[in-house]
């Protein structure tokens, strides 16, 4: 039910015809993301934002919620979506992180008629399960995949996966299309999970990717889950006197990491462009709450890509500009 139908049922026929004549509905538009200081967050959430100037134009909002932390992930996000339809929320995009801590709240979202669209994780199952609009993201399982791929072309087949959000379901379909594409390719790979308290720990991540490998001297490529966990990567990497051995790549970008692919730090950056997932969600909710505009390809993908050493230069400009 859209927020003019949910109006329309408690409203006169009078009313309602006036309204429908000089007015459009505003859209009050919340969105579950990540933690503000996240680097790839705050691209998505730069997205929302900006295509929130014409939902503000048209007299709505964009809201941001967002967790403190990753220690809770699925019942934290959870309680952000309750929030959303306690504070009157006419529609609301969330990733679908944890199914089986925030479904229920994915679910209350439908049954209050409240429209939903899921992005970044979760996937068409998600959207179809829950009964949202649209799913708007990358593949997870492909981007993994890409990645692995990428990588036993490059000659380095020995991979490993460094999980630091073990559960989270985007997270572990990154690692499983990563075993998948590097072993289908002809090497071999597996997953070292580690807390979630290590995600964007420097330290830790570093840590850990050095014990491994020293403990697995036939390892010749990482993968990570985060931009954080890639800088992470290469520090372990230096750090157990690997630099040059050690092959990395992961999700998602920053400027730092662009600096590494020039140097030849790091292979390669998987893109699935967290601006547009951000920017096509509120957008399109915007359009569906004032105008019942709906996209009938339910599945949205803004990746994967692969970012390396070939088109670094024209990804740093879109960097630069706070929307890569």
């Amino acid at each position: 039910m859209t927020k003019f139908s949910r109006f329309a049922a408690t409203a006169t026929t009078a009313i309602i015809a006036g309204c429908a004549a000089t007015a459009v509905m505003a859209a009050d538009i919340f969105v579950v993301g990540g933690k503000p200081d996240d680097p790839f967050w705050s691209i998505v959430k730069r997205g929302a934002e900006d295509a929130g100037i014409v939902v503000k134009e048209q007299g709505g909002s964009v809201t941001w919620l967002g967790p403190q932390n990753y220690d809770n992930l699925g019942v934290d996000a959870a309680e952000l979506i309750r929030q959303a339809i306690d504070q009157g929320a006419d529609a609301i995009v969330g990733p679908d992180w944890v199914p089986e801590a925030m479904d229920p709240a994915f679910q209350a979202v439908r049954a209050a008629g409240i429209p939903l669209i899921i992005y970044n994780a979760g996937g068409l199952e998600a959207a179809d399960r829950l009964d949202a609009m649209n799913y708007v993201g990358s593949d997870d399982h492909e981007a993994g995949k890409a990645a692995g791929v990428y990588l036993a072309g490059k000659g380095n087949s020995n991979g490993l996966c460094v999980n630091t959000l073990p559960g989270a379901a985007n997270v572990e379909a990154f690692c499983g299309g990563f075993v998948e594409g590097i072993t289908g390719a002809g090497g071999s790979g597996e997953v070292l999970p580690l807390p979630a308290t290590s995600f964007g720990s420097q330290t830790a991540v570093a840590q850990a990717v050095r014990a491994h490998l020293l403990q697995h001297p036939e390892i010749n490529a990482v993968f990570t889950v985060s931009d954080v966990d890639a800088n992470a990567a290469i520090s372990g990497i230096q750090q157990a006197g690997k630099t040059g051995q050690v092959a990395v790549c992961g999700i998602n970008f920053n400027e730092a990491i662009l600096d590494n692919i020039k140097a030849d730090k790091q292979a390669c950056a998987i893109d699935q462009q967290g601006y547009m997932q951000g920017y096509l969600a509120v957008a399109m909710l915007n359009g569906y709450v004032n105008y019942g505009l709906q996209i009938p390809t339910r599945e949205i993908l803004t990746g994967p890509g692969i970012v390396d050493a070939t088109n670094v230069d024209a990804t740093a400009a879109g960097v630069k500009a706070g929307t890569r």
